[in-house]
């Protein structure tokens, strides 16, 4: 933090359609990884627009208190788990050291906070209540679900398509015990044959995805963010329901003043996942570029424009950051050196600033390299 760039004229961000005047310390909360697989070009885009986010806040004075929670009570994680032979724990805990060493390489800053789901079981449990109390759930056979139809329309979205969307990220639109099919489940009841249960006052079971996330939130920061970080397809179901359930149980709205969710990142046409095998894996682009070609490749485009990856781009990035350093070796502060930072509050507007830091050089190419870790 700079406490003396808040002498200056009031910061303004603006994210999208949102205008954000900060005053003093920001909360900002990122969705993290389920550690099961290594870290695709994916996963690295949503982190490293996260990261330039808080650094942009920071460069102009603010403190910024970042978490990023690991989703460590996931099916999918036990799946791959048991596929391994080994025990869930030990699968999340192998990968998640890999993914931050990942992180690392690319000057990705650690979260203040690091939740784990594991962790937070009791606030799970605490939203589930929070929602019956409130009449925003209901208990069905050791299962609780909470009334989040609405949060489709709140996304935009009509119903056959939430419901398309809610059968492929499994939130089980078909359960019969559901009120309406997109409702969402906050405290699944256990299966005779589940490995991995908590206690809780309707019996053992364990959490749905979307409390997760919504607990610890609450945990951590209390009833609402600045800024909430994820990929741009979990904009529904995933954060349409985590803000239903933590607007349901508090009664503060909106949960988040701003969501900054990075783009989609594609290959030969379709989605980067390890589902369909279609991945470009960090720590395969590592072998032949440097970790600021791969920072630039990611951010030098809308945060939330889609796009899909192209081999031969990196070797155009590579190009641009040696340019971009050479234009950082003239001396002198020309007047771009005000203009970059600028830029980057509108919107974080990275090919603007670049094109700036490139134009004019000297001090204006050292600031973009300073705030955005391009070094």
């Amino acid at each position: 933090m700079n406490p003396s760039r808040l002498t200056g004229p009031p910061m303004r961000l603006r994210l999208g359609r949102d205008i954000l005047p900060m005053v003093g310390h920001v909360r900002l909360y990122v969705c993290g990884i389920t550690p099961y697989d290594v870290t695709h070009l994916g996963h690295a885009a949503t982190y490293v627009w996260a990261d330039a986010a808080e650094r942009v806040l920071r460069w102009h004075g603010h403190s910024v208190t970042v978490a990023r929670n690991v989703t460590d009570v996931d099916e999918v994680l036990f799946a791959e788990a048991r596929r391994r032979g080994e025990s869930y724990t030990m699968l999340a805990t192998l990968q998640r050291a890999a993914f931050e060493g990942t992180m690392a390489t690319l000057q990705v800053r650690p979260p203040d906070l690091a939740p784990s789901a594991a962790q937070h079981i009791g606030h799970v449990i605490q939203l589930a209540q929070a929602l019956l109390d409130r009449d925003s759930a209901y208990e069905r056979n050791g299962t609780v679900y909470a009334r989040t139809a609405h949060s489709a329309a709140q996304a935009g979205l009509d119903r056959d398509t939430a419901l398309r969307l809610a059968a492929e990220y499994h939130d089980h639109p078909d359960d019969p015990d559901k009120d309406d099919p997109l409702d969402v489940i906050v405290w699944r009841a256990a299966d005779p044959d589940d490995d991995v249960s908590w206690p809780s006052p309707w019996g053992d079971g364990r959490p749905g995805w979307h409390a997760e996330c919504a607990a610890m939130v609450l945990a951590l920061f209390g009833p609402s963010v600045d800024i909430h970080c994820g990929g741009g397809d979990l904009r529904f179901p995933h954060h349409a329901a985590e803000a239903a359930l933590a607007e349901a149980a508090t009664g503060v709205t909106p949960f988040a003043r701003s969501w900054l969710r990075a783009g989609l990142v594609s290959i030969g046409g379709a989605k980067m996942a390890k589902s369909s095998g279609n991945l470009v894996l960090v720590q395969d682009l590592l072998k032949d570029h440097s970790a600021g070609a791969i920072r630039l490749l990611l951010l030098n485009r809308h945060w939330s424009q889609p796009w899909s990856f192209e081999p031969s781009a990196l070797d155009e990035a590579e190009t641009t950051l040696e340019r971009l350093y050479a234009a950082a070796s003239t001396p002198g502060m020309a007047p771009g050196a005000a203009a970059v930072p600028a830029a980057l509050l509108d919107d974080l507007d990275v090919p603007r600033a670049l094109l700036i830091a490139l134009e004019d050089g000297g001090q204006a190419a050292r600031t973009l390299i300073e705030i955005l870790a391009l070094s």
